[in-house]
């Protein structure tokens, strides 16, 4: 009976230790470094880095320099695109509708399908030929005995 309350024991003091450990070692999402102007907070999942000043007794966090000139860059990229876009389709408006085809092009297709359908039928008809018996072609019946 000592030695199973002993196990349990080391089993539970085990656990605790290692779940101890495991908080320990995860810092969270954002880490936060001391700099010459402030603080610089790393955001350990997007990478970004903020730098971060306290004014007036709250910490304000604005993107570092290469950051903002990307995010610049690519707001300006979007804005150009938008514009495009919106012109495209103000002007867009009259070619949006489909153009249809000319008569002649009309005539030239059905003058086809006509010929595709005369072929057809005739094809058919031949198969219908076939299938009949010599009395429904006006033929003489053998006798039979």
């Amino acid at each position: 009976m000592k030695q199973a309350t002993a196990a349990l024991v080391f089993g539970l003091s085990l656990g605790w230790a290692l779940s101890v450990t495991a908080q320990e070692s995860s810092p969270g999402r954002y880490t936060m470094q001391k700099s010459e102007t402030g603080f610089a907070r790393l955001d350990t999942e997007t990478g970004e880095v903020d730098l971060c000043q306290e004014k007036n007794g709250e910490l304000v966090c604005r993107m570092a320099a290469d950051e903002r000139a990307a995010f610049e860059r690519e707001l300006d990229l979007l804005t150009r695109r938008v514009e495009a876009l919106e012109k495209a389709v103000g002007r867009g408006a009259a070619a949006s509708k489909p153009d249809l085809p000319t008569d002649e092009e009309i005539d030239r297709t059905m003058s086809i399908m006509e010929r595709v359908m005369r072929k057809f039928m005739g094809i058919v008809k031949e198969f219908d030929d076939k299938g009949k018996s010599p009395a429904e072609e006006g033929g003489q019946v053998p006798d039979r005995t």
